[in-house]
């Protein structure tokens, strides 16, 4: 039963698994999660995907350049945004993906990696998952792809559709026999694939088990995806969770051992697609980004506007990388000192959490949580008025200041 982890024994082979014939897990690693609406508190569908990747400058892009205008998340380097690495579009459809390892067995077809060329194409032209899974169908194969892609629609559609060169196998997450408690997860293995082959299974077993601990008191929702999920410091092999050993304070020195917890060395941004409720309008989409390393980053929710006006701070500036991303790499680095062995490894938690809350991320809480408030009062707005431009651009303006005024106030930066 290792594909989907339901007993120890399997978990305990995953492992086994991990640790030795993937004992270098890939880079271009994800942790991702779709949760119905009929699971979350006011009943709007949820897409997650924590972004690993060794292109570690992203920023959010807008385009209009097929059927349905959309913002995708990019690398940096892309100018033209040629690759998209999860987003959604004006019909409420939402893709993201996480790589899979055990899904193209004896396959030797050469053409590889293009997830992001083929997300890219689902948002220029899909509404639906239906849609989408005929695109899947009528594309040349074969596709360059192995891959988990999850995708939401204004229907409160919900479904991954794990995909390799020329087939695919779709697991609805609406179905209860197929997610009875409303939620799928997937990081870099598919249940339709190899056993025992793929990565990611410690993340997974992590990611499964805070679900599980937050459906026994209460139903889903953004927020916890945000603080429960892209920055889970519990590690369910070693049964670590580095919230309960803090130093003192910032001058505290602690290092630990940083490997396979959620958020990764590796992970270089997440985003969150909120979907709609029936008879909403698709524009009430909304992506909380977290654009940069997401342990010193900050939350903040765009919607699509009919001139595409997005927070500068996500968005490319003259060097062509996006401010926020720039900030939090900054604080990554004083988090992961290079100088510390290989660096990656070890983490000083006391630069990132304290007993004295003089920590980055707990500085970064208090910025975000104004954020977060600010854009729930425009989405409540919207919610009952519509989307309004002028308010839409009057917060990404604000966010613009507020977030470089804390990050210089903060860490001088």
């Amino acid at each position: 039963m290792i594909k989907g982890i339901p007993m120890k024994k399997s978990f305990l082979l995953s492992v086994f698994f991990s640790l030795t014939v993937f004992l270098s897990s890939p880079v271009n690693a994800c942790t991702t999660a779709i949760v119905s609406g009929k699971a979350t508190k006011d009943g709007r569908p949820l897409l997650l995907k924590n972004r690993d990747s060794d292109f570690i400058q992203n920023r959010l892009m807008f385009f209009n350049d097929g059927k349905y205008s959309y913002i995708g998340l990019v690398n940096s380097d892309d100018k033209i945004g040629e690759e998209v690495w999860g987003g959604f579009n004006s019909a409420g459809f939402a893709v993201m993906n996480s790589a899979s390892y055990n899904l193209k067995g004896k396959d030797t077809t050469k053409l590889t990696d293009m997830e992001g060329r083929l997300m890219k194409t689902a948002l220029q032209k899909c509404a639906t998952i239906d849609e989408f899974e005929q695109l899947l169908k009528d594309l040349p194969k074969p596709l360059g792809v192995e891959a988990n892609f999850g995708v939401i629609d204004a229907n409160g559609g919900a479904a991954y559709f794990e995909t390799n060169n020329f087939t695919y196998t779709k697991y609805d997450v609406n179905d209860p026999s197929v997610a009875p408690k409303g939620y799928l997860i997937r990081t870099n293995y598919s249940c339709s694939g190899e056993e025992a082959k793929g990565a990611g299974y410690i993340r997974f077993a992590t990611e499964s088990e805070v679900f599980r601990q937050r459906i026994k008191s209460e139903k889903y929702d953004y927020s916890f995806l945000i603080n429960d999920i892209t920055r889970c410091l519990k590690h369910s092999l070693t049964r670590t969770d580095l919230t309960k050993q803090l130093p003192q304070n910032y001058n505290d020195t602690k290092f630990v051992w940083f490997q396979d917890f959620i958020p990764r060395t590796s992970t270089t941004s997440a985003i969150i697609v909120q979907g709609i409720k029936t008879g909403e309008s698709p524009t009430l989409t909304t992506l909380w980004s977290q654009i940069g390393f997401p342990l010193t980053s900050v939350t903040i929710p765009v919607w699509i506007t009919k001139d595409g006006v997005l927070p500068g701070v996500l968005t490319a500036s003259e060097n062509g990388n996006a401010p926020l991303c720039e900030l939090s790499l900054s604080l990554k680095s004083i988090i992961f000192p290079p100088y510390e062995g290989r660096g990656e490894k070890y983490m000083d938690i006391s630069k990132l959490m304290n007993k004295s809350n003089t920590g980055i991320r707990q500085k970064l809480n208090k910025v975000e949580a104004e954020v977060i408030r600010e854009g729930e009062l425009n989405l409540k707005a919207f919610r009952k008025e519509g989307i309004k431009e002028s308010m839409a651009k009057e917060y990404f303006k604000w966010v613009d200041r507020y977030i470089k005024e804390n990050y210089k106030k903060l860490f001088n930066l």
